[in-house]
């Protein structure tokens, strides 16, 4: 059987929120070592985009969603935007919640809470923000979730000619789920992709799966973020953007199998 052929984009957008980064350029600026990384809580920008009722119950992962989708999408029209929602898991505080609930006498559950606990909350918010009506998946694939997303996003991309979002991001958990998914805090990255080179064009992007090893990332500081918190296994390929450098970059994706991703950055 022949390999599948690779898979090509243009990046257009970036949007990030980490841990001591709550954007895309404090990383950027990081990521180059012109900053020292300094380690605080993830800041998460109010919704604006949302209407008065909708934004007194966004949830955390649901401000972390549409904060990095805004800003990887700034100058774009949200509502012509294809969308790939990929996270590991769900709200973590709204799940903590309701099992709070669910362990007492009182087993009636907030509908509010309810809705925000599942996996696709972001997108519908999303949907109702930039009422949008563009194609929209949204993807699970445990600590594969980036890579998966980025893979779903760049078949669409290829295949319906569309320039689609990714938004890839996790949430942490409370005790005692945290003693068995240790996420430390709310981080996430979004990637808009075109298939054709603009004015706005950063880099070509393409992508293929690989069972060869992913090497270390010689980034001590950040390396620990990348290891805990899924959606940041795309570092290595952020740091690569950052500094303008065009070239291959293995990123952890499922076991056995890992992301090739090859960057012609533009000048």
């Amino acid at each position: 059987m022949n390999a599948p052929a690779p898979l090509t984009a243009w990046i257009t957008g970036v949007g990030f929120i980490a841990p001591g980064l709550p954007d895309w350029p404090s990383a950027r600026a990081v990521l180059r070592g012109e900053q020292p990384w300094v380690s605080a809580p993830s800041v998460l920008p109010a919704p604006a985009i949302l209407p008065p009722a909708e934004r007194r119950r966004a949830s955390r992962v649901i401000k972390l969603a549409l904060g990095i989708g805004l800003e990887a999408a700034a100058g774009a029209d949200v509502s012509t935007l294809a969308t790939v929602f990929s996270a590991s898991g769900s709200d973590g505080h709204n799940c903590h919640a309701l099992c709070e609930q669910l362990a007492t006498d009182d087993r009636h559950v907030s509908p509010t809470r309810f809705h925000n606990s599942v996996h696709n909350a972001p997108a519908g918010y999303w949907g109702i923000a930039t009422k949008s009506m563009a194609p929209c998946q949204v993807l699970c694939a445990f600590d594969g979730s980036f890579g998966a997303g980025l893979l779903d996003t760049l078949a669409q991309v290829a295949l319906d000619q569309q320039a689609t979002l990714l938004m890839a991001y996790d949430s942490e958990y409370p005790e005692p789920l945290f003693a068995k998914r240790p996420v430390p805090d709310c981080a996430g990255v979004a990637l808009r992709l075109e298939p054709q080179a603009s004015e706005h064009a950063l880099a070509r992007i393409t992508a293929w799966t690989t069972e060869a090893p992913a090497p270390t990332w010689n980034h001590a500081t950040l390396e620990p973020l990348r290891a805990s918190i899924p959606a940041l296994r795309a570092l290595p390929l952020l740091e690569q953007l950052a500094q303008g450098h065009s070239g291959e970059v293995c990123l952890d994706y499922l076991p056995g199998l890992q992301l090739a991703v090859r960057l012609d950055v533009l000048t």
